[in-house]
């Protein structure tokens, strides 16, 4: 039966071109397989079949891991200390083996063998076609849709073919069979059987790869795309630079007659693209980004990362977009959070804001109403500003002398600390319950303790815009934080 075997690989060799070698490790895999299946646990074989007589061998073996460590799976793994009682210069990542009986194959083995075999050698042609492919460094997958499965589209190109989920698709696009498709190579799952590329022609660097093939200068390095963001089949923007003066980014990627941008429009089903220039100042690759809205003015928040950007009546409309699509493509493309409001609006909030500030002022430094807006007319907003300012920018106030300077520090210092306290206090009243709860950080603890939180229940009463106002989280962190905290009420229950 071992003559056999070995005849039975080298005809599978001939018939499918694959080296002898290749094929003898597909069956010392199917036989290692089938060994397995005799133990108990997840064992480890190895079987090695001698390439001139056919005779294999079976070795069950164990993998040496550290003693730190310990035994992940005691049916395949030793601890160094116990390999080093049967073989004393071993070391970790060798492996003990012991000679184990064989699986015989027989004739009826042997045809079963054959499956196995075959699969693992289409494995090793599928893998193969995949490494070839890949080692082209295509970014983008040009091929023909080949069928429909489970709602995405099998996108064949040659013999590899690629998976274009219906998430990855531009909306209301009708792809048929035999259509020519293009789109962006995101990963690579070897898991997923027959189509192991995963696709989009959503994606916005599906976007960047096709302006990067319409424009020359972009490969060349004269041109750079910083940042794009997508409403895909709808409308984008990206945000380009130039490196070299004498080129023109915007002028450059439209084209002459809007050829190059027009090329990319066409492939992605008439999506609009805004070209913007990118700026290092935030404020301006904001106010460029909102185009064609004009900005009146912008107020940035570096804190909250953050822009509240106003303009006149007439561009409100223009600045938000269609359903907020605008300023939510500006938000994405520059990663700032940009507030949208007319002249009016910014008004009422800068007077809020400066309310605040005064009362603060008033209440934490103990000065009057002059003071408090002396000290807001020159941009101090925070007793931290006024505390720990540069001492020489303070003394530039024309209406305080150097004894009032040292006053207001020495009072706001005073202040910070006695805030500290109490919020250290406010803290230690945080209960037990409340502090092991997963996801709560010391920041998130002591702005719960700000505001009053000082139990698990007394999280899981809030609302979702009560704890966003407390913590200055998203919607959904709040959202996840209040049912982490409200899982208790409903432990036990079916």
């Amino acid at each position: 039966m071992n003559r056999e075997l070995l005849m039975l690989v080298e005809a599978i060799s001939r018939e499918k071109n694959v080296e002898l070698d290749v094929v003898l490790g597909a069956v010392e895999a199917a036989l290692a397989q089938a060994t397995k299946k005799l133990y108990q646990g997840d064992v480890d074989i190895r079987v090695s079949v001698d390439r001139d007589s056919g005779n294999y061998e079976t070795f069950r073996r164990w993998l040496v891991v550290p003693d730190d460590a310990g035994l992940q799976n005691p049916e395949a793994e030793e601890l160094l200390m116990d390999a080093k009682d049967r073989i004393a210069d071993i070391e970790v990542g060798e492996y003990i083996e012991e000679s184990v009986e064989s699986v015989p194959i027989g004739r009826i083995g042997a045809m079963a063998a054959k499956q196995v075999i075959l699969q693992k050698i289409r494995d090793a042609e599928r893998e193969m076609l995949l490494n070839d492919f890949m080692s082209r460094g295509e970014r983008i997958f040009t091929g023909t849709v080949k069928r429909m499965d489970k709602g995405d589209i099998i996108v064949e190109s040659g013999r590899v073919e690629g998976r274009l989920r219906r998430s990855e698709m531009i909306p209301k696009e009708n792809l048929r069979s035999g259509d020519r498709v293009r789109a962006m190579i995101m990963e690579v799952d070897l898991s997923l059987r027959g189509a192991p590329i995963i696709l989009s022609r959503s994606a916005p660097e599906f976007m960047v790869e096709l302006f990067r093939q319409e424009v020359p200068e972009i490969e060349q390095g004269l041109l750079e795309i910083k940042s794009c963001a997508r409403d895909a089949g709808s409308r984008a923007k990206i945000a380009v630079l130039s490196h070299d003066k004498r080129v023109d980014p915007i002028g450059t990627c439209v084209g002459v007659r809007g050829t190059r941008v027009n090329a990319v429009t066409n492939e992605l089903a008439g999506e609009r693209v805004d070209i913007v220039l990118w700026s290092e100042d935030p404020a301006q690759f904001v106010i460029g980004a909102l185009a064609p809205a004009n900005v009146s003015s912008i107020v940035v928040d570096e804190e909250k990362h953050a822009m509240d950007v106003v303009v006149d009546e007439e561009n409100l409309a223009i600045a938000i977009g269609r359903g907020g699509q605008n300023v939510r493509l500006a938000s994405d493309l520059t990663g700032w959070k940009i507030n949208i409001m007319d002249a009016a609006e910014s008004a009422q909030k800068q007077a809020s804001e400066t309310d605040t500030a005064r009362k603060l002022f008033m209440e934490r430094l103990d000065v009057d109403e002059e003071i408090a807006d002396i000290l807001i007319s020159e941009g101090f907003n925070t007793l931290e500003e006024v505390a720990y300012v540069p001492l020489q920018e303070m003394l530039e106030i024309e209406s305080f002398d150097e004894d009032t300077v040292n006053e207001l520090r020495a009072r706001a210092k005073d202040a910070l600390l006695t805030m500290e306290i109490a919020r250290e206090e406010s803290v230690d009243q945080i209960s037990q319950d409340l502090r092991d709860l997963e996801g709560l950080t010391p920041e998130l603890i002591a702005k719960l303790a700000e505001g009053g939180v000082h139990t698990r229940d007394d999280l899981a009463d809030l609302a979702i815009d009560e704890l966003t106002d407390l913590t200055g989280q998203s919607e959904e962190e709040a959202k996840a934080l209040i049912m982490k905290a409200r899982e208790h009420w409903f432990a036990g229950q079916e």
